[in-house]
């Protein structure tokens, strides 16, 4: 069977302080870094590494460059998946924005989606697990809380209003705070959605070396249209990231890299279709070990 890869990019939750390290050893992805640098916050400042605004565009260029370091001796991904933030990034790995613009683009969509929450309404997101989620989402919304994604039968991340999520008791469920200050990809961000579509509209678009799964419906896209829509509508509607990872096997994927911070969606990944051979570039101490790594899988 002909390998097919898929490269992954992940969103929040991984991010660390030595997330460029890596990358930096090589010369491309240094470069790619000092470029990306006045968009890039000063991760040493306290709050900052989970700062919705300060994350996103951090998150976005540690992938840009760990994918920098390694395109030149990288099969050419079948598929391009990326959850929440990203998806945008993903995007730039597909070669359809340039990876100034697309982290340019990580800072504004933050900015968009900060301006969503009231400073006397803080907003909070849970991961939750042990629960089906059909019976699930009445429970979650009688504390004004909603499925901002799907992860699996029984799991999910809800996002609500942090004044209430003390008050969610489930039983037999697992409920973990997330470090994340914004209800993403639920109802509360629809006043981010026109304004990021407008944004995105105004950007050059190239042509996708290869297609990206749309979050919200797990749609392998290529045009622009379609990519304004599936951006800018994943800020309030729940990403569908269970079906995604289905998507990647109807897509005959054989192998999925993630780009990093993390390794979330690797094991997400591997765990669901263990079929897969799944890695992080997190997993690696060096950059050759993730070639050798590519050129075998």
């Amino acid at each position: 069977m002909k390998s097919r890869l898929l490269i992954l990019c992940p969103g929040q939750g991984g991010q660390h302080a030595a997330m460029y390290d890596l990358a930096r050893s090589d010369p491309h992805a240094a470069s790619l870094l000092a470029q990306l640098a006045p968009w890039l916050p000063d991760l040493s400042q306290p709050g900052t590494m989970f700062s919705n605004r300060s994350a996103q565009p951090a998150i976005a260029a540690s992938s840009l460059a760990m994918w920098e370091a390694l395109r030149r001796d990288c099969p050419q991904p079948a598929l391009v998946a990326g959850y929440s933030v990203g998806e945008l990034t993903a995007y730039g790995v597909a070669g359809a924005f340039t990876p100034e613009r697309t982290v340019a683009l990580a800072a504004q969509r933050a900015a968009l989606m900060d301006a969503c929450v009231s400073p006397d309404k803080p907003q909070a997101m849970l991961a939750i697990s042990g629960r089906r989620l059909a019976p699930l989402r009445p429970q979650l919304a009688s504390h004004g809380f909603y499925i901002a994604i799907e992860t699996g039968e029984d799991s999910c991340i809800a996002g609500g209003p942090a004044s209430h999520a003390a008050d969610i008791s489930l039983p037999g469920a697992r409920i973990a705070p997330l470090p994340v200050v914004v209800a993403s990809h639920t109802p509360y961000l629809q006043g981010a959605v026109e304004p990021f579509a407008n944004l995105l509209a105004q950007e050059e678009f190239g042509t996708p070396r290869a297609p990206v799964l749309g979050g919200i419906d797990a749609t392998p896209i290529r045009e622009k249209d379609a990519a304004i829509r599936h951006l800018s509508r994943q800020l309030a509607e729940t990403i569908v990231w269970s079906e995604c990872m289905d998507a990647c096997v109807e897509q005959g994927i054989t192998a999925a890299l993630e780009l990093g911070p993390g390794s979330a969606l690797s094991k997400m990944l591997s765990a669901r279709h263990p079929g897969i051979e799944c890695r992080s570039v997190a997993d690696f101490r060096s950059m050759d070990g993730i070639r050798t790594w590519l050129a075998r899988a």
